[in-house]
């Protein structure tokens, strides 16, 4: 089997807005094989970004866009194509966006693997106790302590046990971060667990004295609490904060996973198929595993990367927690055929060859950019 033809496609709704909601926009990439067997991933970064990185023309042997890297070559192949792609991009995509982008190739890689040998991709990766994973909804605050209050109450009423409000005017104040942990609390009541994504607003100080703050509303992590390099700043808050300590989602190398795992000293990891890929997120979770720390995807896009987190999530041992966005996009619902409902608090892991998912050729054609 061959690769005939590696795509990215750049689906964007037709307003966007200015908020972190990643399911406005999204990079898909299409693997397609000589065998009529195609595969397909998704890219967590900048759609324009990622679309060029793929499609670059040739320079030099240094600098060739990833697609032509890796035409030609077997898609069974996995660690080959990486490897190739990594040779080829030296000269531009060694982080950042080209990462993302070979990311989401390497999703779309296996795919096509799992689908060659009819086996989902848990399957191929020694996965196969758990089939269902807890889902926690995930959501943007509300811009006022109220809204939060009402956002909070009607996620806890559809069936969820944790619920995550994130960014919005997090970091504006002391008392107006207490506010809207305090309402977000009383929106879900005491049985359903909390997480709190802060959005990078503080400094190691003032993220310790939030944590003190926030801890009697006993929250289940506060996410990314510091600028995401700073490694000694996470260290010195994991020491002293009463609060579960989160984060790694933006990280596309091992290096810099087990940075926030060992220097950083984080409780939870977060790693996205979208910026590190399938093979990668599977190595992290069973880092995380060895040093017993807790793993979670992140994924804000759509049913493509929520696939590719619920198979690595059931492939790796503490794999017990799926980020589920609460968005009401079209690009989050209807770009996949499968739905991936919440049935008491938890979602099956898709059971199809390769990510199990089929996707909607007239969504991608609604939404598609030239």
């Amino acid at each position: 089997m061959k690769i005939i033809c590696v795509s990215a496609i750049i689906l964007r709704l037709p307003h966007i807005a200015g908020e972190a909601d990643g399911t406005q926009d999204t990079c898909l990439i299409k693997v397609e094989t000589d065998a009529g067997i195609t595969g397909w991933g998704e890219v967590e970064t900048s759609p324009t970004v990622a679309k060029a990185a793929v499609e670059a023309l040739e320079s030099h042997e240094l600098s060739i866009g990833l697609a032509s890297a890796i035409e030609g070559m077997d898609p069974l192949a996995v660690n080959d194509c990486m490897t190739r792609m990594e040779m080829a991009s030296g000269y531009f995509a060694g982080s950042g966006s080209g990462l993302h982008a070979m990311a989401g190739i390497n999703v779309a890689l296996w795919d096509v693997v799992g689908k060659a040998y009819d086996l989902p991709i848990y399957r191929l990766f020694g996965g196969g106790s758990k089939t269902k994973i807890r889902a926690y909804a995930s959501t943007l605050f509300g811009n006022t302590p109220a809204e939060t209050y009402d956002r909070a109450s009607r996620y806890a009423d559809m069936g969820f046990t944790a619920l995550k409000l994130g960014w919005g005017p997090m970091g504006g104040s002391r008392d107006g971060d207490i506010a809207l942990v305090r309402e977000g609390r009383r929106g879900v009541g005491e049985d359903i667990d909390l997480m709190i994504d802060a959005g990078q607003p503080w400094n190691w100080r003032t993220a310790l004295d939030r944590a003190n703050d926030f801890a009697a509303f006993n929250p289940f992590w506060i996410e990314e609490p510091l600028h995401h390099e700073d490694i000694d700043g996470y260290a010195r808050l994991a020491v002293g904060s009463p609060i579960p300590i989160a984060g790694g989602e933006r990280e596309a190398t091992y290096g810099g996973f087990q940075r926030y795992i060992v220097e950083g000293g984080v409780d939870w990891i977060q790693a996205d198929p979208g910026r590190c890929g399938i093979s990668l997120m599977v190595e992290v979770g069973r880092m995380a595993a060895r040093h017993r720390v807790g793993f979670v995807n992140h994924s804000f896009k759509t049913g493509i990367s929520i696939a590719a987190s619920l198979h690595v999530l059931a492939s790796v041992p503490r794999g017990n927690l799926l980020e589920y966005a609460m968005t009401d996009s079209p690009l989050r619902h209807e770009l996949t055929h499968e739905k991936f409902e919440v049935v008491e608090g938890m979602v099956s892991v898709p059971d199809g060859p390769g990510l199990g998912i089929t996707v909607d050729e007239t969504t991608v054609e609604k939404y598609a950019c030239p």
